[in-house]
C-alpha cells in the first residue's frame, strides 16, 4: 500500500523478503507505531541497528498476525518482510521515527546466476542446516527459486554480512557471496562450539581438583 512516510523499527536484526519475525512490542512510541499500521493498514520498516549507527537499507514489513494483546497494551506480533527499500530522508515528527524512503532492487542488467553456483550455494544451505539443527526441514527449497540467496542467509547468524547481502543487488552477487563464506564460517563455528564442550571438562582436572581441596 503506498504511504507518505513509512514507519521505521530499527532493530538489531537483518530483516529479508519473505522472512516472518515474531515481535514482542512493549515500548510506547512502537505501541502506537504498531496501532497506526492496524488501523491504516500500513506498512513499517525494518531497518538494521547497532553501536555503528542505523543502516540506511531495510525491509518492509506487513503485520501478518497479532498473536497475543495484554492489558497493558503490550502486544506480540508476526511480522513479514516484503521488499527492500532505501532510506531518503529521515522524519522525527512523531513519537515513532518515520522515513521517506525509495524501492531498493536488483539491476535490472544484472547477469543471472547459473544452475552451478545455485547448487553450491543450496550445498552450503544444507551443511549450515546441519550444524545449527542437526538436520533439514521437510520441504527443501528449490534451487531455482528467485529469492533464493534471501532463503539462504536468513540462517545465517551473522548480522554484518546479512546486511551486506540485503544491500547487494543482484541474485548472482548474493549467491557467490554465500558460497564464499558460509564454508569457512562453518568451519570455524565448528572448532568453536567443539572448545566450548571440551572447556568445562578441562576445568576439572587433577590439578585444579587439589587447588580446590586445599
Amino acid at each position: 500500500m503506498p504511504q507518505d512516510a513509512l514507519p521505521l523499527f530499527p532493530l538489531g536484526v537483518v530483516f529479508f523478503p519473505g522472512a516472518e519475525l515474531p515481535l514482542h512490542i512493549f515500548e510506547e512510541r512502537y505501541k502506537e507505531m504498531v496501532g497506526d499500521c492496524l488501523r491504516d493498514h500500513l506498512e513499517f520498516g525494518v531497518v538494521f541497528a547497532s553501536e555503528k549507527g542505523m543502516s540506511p537499507v531495510g525491509c518492509t514489513a506487513v503485520i501478518e498476525k497479532v498473536l497475543k494483546k495484554y492489558p497493558d497494551g503490550r502486544m506480540d506480533i508476526l511480522a513479514r518482510g516484503l521488499r527492500r527499500f532505501e532510506i531518503i530522508l529521515l522524519d522525527e515528527q512523531r513519537s515513532y521515527l518515520r522515513a521517506s524512503v525509495a524501492p531498493y532492487g536488483d539491476e535490472e542488467d544484472a547477469e543471472a546466476p547459473s544452475d552451478l553456483l545455485r547448487q553450491r550455494a543450496l550445498s552450503a544451505w544444507v551443511n549450515l542446516m546441519m550444524l545449527e539443527h542437526g538436520g533439514l526441514p521437510q520441504d527443501m527449497p528449490a534451487s531455482n527459486r528467485d529469492d533464493l540467496s534471501f532463503l539462504i542467509a536468513e540462517a545465517v547468524p551473522e548480522t554484518d554480512f546479512r546486511q551486506r547481502i540485503l544491500t547487494m543487488r543482484s541474485e548472482r552477487e548474493r549467491l557467490e557471496a554465500l558460497v564464499q563464506f558460509l564454508p569457512s564460517w562453518i568451519e570455524r563455528e565448528k572448532q568453536v562450539r567443539h572448545v566450548r564442550r571440551v572447556a568445562p571438562l578441562n576445568g576439572h582436572s587433577r590439578h585444579n581438583r587439589s587447588f580446590e581441596d586445599v
